[in-house]
């Protein structure tokens, strides 16, 4: 039977407890500048608070340790457990490219480059140069993305459910649209395209069924109150089997009949063909275009691989009307994403997409070399008596875009002393957090979405990883 530790004296408790340190004092040990350099003063003294007074407490019960406790390691580790990766980056081990709970698309140097040379300084964010007097805002923006894509004109707003809501209210409020309901689709984070007509004022009307909508069911649903045609495109989710959708080219021809505008929420946002890195190949911006459809609706940091934003492109006298809504300020685009969404054109233009987007760049790494990343990070594990080994396997697209669709890549593969799940939260919870996948009990870590210059981050935080006590 395990002795019980003798109780505290009085004297030996009030001694014990004057002996902890003043907080002031503390906030003076050299250790803990660097927390207050990353966390903020007022932080680091909630941290040295809660972990004094939890000190105290056990000091009194006398269950706490003999000998001196290391104060800025209980800070830093309370700091870590209520702030786990606070301003830090986060290593993206799970192959997903489009990490919607990452951020989805990481940007471009070039972006970046954009953002930091200008969001400093006064810019030509919504001035008339010429006249000198007040312009539309990013009107660079709109002209270049339009540019790209081959439309009439493009507006960018806060994201591309925002983009849809703002077509909706300002060319369907109190009227019709027409939907499949092959295409009444929900996207991540509960988005469903019902709800979403239904907060804009417009009526639903669905035709086809599930699986196999047809033109003639579009040509019967058209009446005195039907607003626009709108397609939404599958891109999170893949029917197989008895299905049939109408083309696109189909519908603008309908559309034409009627005189009623055809919208295309394409969503992705890809600009370059999906085929050049052995994918399936996904519709284009560009081809929906000139597949007829009036406005296209997609994402800026899908496929597109630039900053949140939702853009809108296609002719010019439906843009017009959007643009002098009272909902376009409400979902209009912030500065420092117009800057870096106007960048992400430009690297299009100069087609250095492969090279400078990083997301299209993952996507076109060789297997070879992921390989080689993955022993070269394994040597150094096994070298620390880790067990690590290499695997193949498949890397996602993600961020609601090519469902089922992926890409051959190099793992490494830890076996952990105790529970899986507890090394990957160990993991989480380091500095910078390691975001890895689990799969029979193995933490798995796909080299494809690590960036090369953090393999040697990748060891180390494995390595502190498994030596801490979970």
């Amino acid at each position: 039977m395990k002795a019980s530790r003798a109780p505290r004296t009085r004297h030996t408790t009030n001694t014990a407890l004057r002996s902890l340190p003043a907080i002031e004092k503390l906030l003076e040990s050299p250790e803990l500048i660097p927390e207050i350099t990353l966390y903020t003063r007022p932080l680091v003294i909630e941290a040295t608070r809660h972990v004094l007074s939890e000190l105290r407490d056990r000091i009194r019960e006398g269950t706490a340790p003999r000998g001196e406790a290391d104060l800025p390691v209980l800070i830093r580790t309370r700091l870590l457990l209520e702030w786990p990766g606070f301003m830090s980056g986060v290593i993206n081990g799970t192959g997903i490219i489009l990490h919607t709970n990452l951020g989805r698309a990481p940007l471009s140097q070039k972006a970046l480059e954009a953002v930091s040379n200008l969001g400093g300084q006064y810019f030509n964010l919504e001035a008339d140069l010429k006249s000198g007097g007040r312009g539309t805002r990013a009107s660079e923006l709109r002209r270049l993305l339009s540019r790209l894509t081959g439309a009439e004109d493009a507006i960018a707003v806060n994201n591309n459910a925002a983009a849809v809501l703002l077509v909706l209210v300002a060319m369907a409020n109190g009227r019709e649209a027409i939907v499949s309901r092959g295409e009444l689709v929900q996207i991540g984070g509960g988005f469903r395209v019902p709800e979403i007509m239904e907060q804009s004022g417009v009526k639903l009307r669905e035709i086809g069924t599930t699986n196999h909508t047809t033109r003639k069911d579009y040509a019967r649903a058209i009446n005195e109150h039907t607003a626009m045609i709108l397609k939404i495109h599958q891109s999170n989710f893949v029917q197989n089997g008895f299905v049939g959708e109408t083309s696109l080219s189909e519908l603008s021809e309908l559309a034409a009949e009627h005189n009623v505008p055809l919208i295309y929420d394409l969503g992705s946002g890809a600009v370059i063909d999906t085929a050049e890195f052995g994918l399936k190949p996904e519709p284009t911006v560009q081809q929906a275009l000139r597949d007829g459809a009036d406005l296209v609706c997609f994402s800026g940091d899908k496929l597109f691989g630039g900053p949140q934003a939702g853009i809108i492109a296609g002719k010019r006298k439906l843009i017009e009307p959007l643009l002098n809504h009272p909902l376009m300020r409400a979902v209009r685009l912030d500065k420092l994403s117009a800057i870096a969404l106007e960048a992400t054109a430009a690297v299009y233009l100069n087609r250095t997409a492969t090279l400078d987007i990083p997301s299209w760049r993952m996507m076109s790494y060789d297997l070879s070399a992921l390989r080689l990343r993955a022993r070269a990070i394994m040597r150094k594990l096994k070298a620390c008596d880790i067990k690590a080994e290499i695997k193949e396997g498949l890397s996602m697209v993600g961020g609601g875009t090519l469902p089922e669709q992926s890409l051959s890549t190099a793992l490494v593969s830890l076996t952990p002393t105790g529970s899986a799940e507890a090394c990957a939260r160990s993991l989480r919870l380091s500095q910078p957090p390691l975001i890895a996948r689990i799969e029979n009990d193995h933490i798995l870590i796909d080299m494809r979405t690590v960036f090369p210059e953090q393999d040697d981050a990748v060891a180390k935080v494995v390595q502190r990883a498994m030596n801490r006590k979970n």
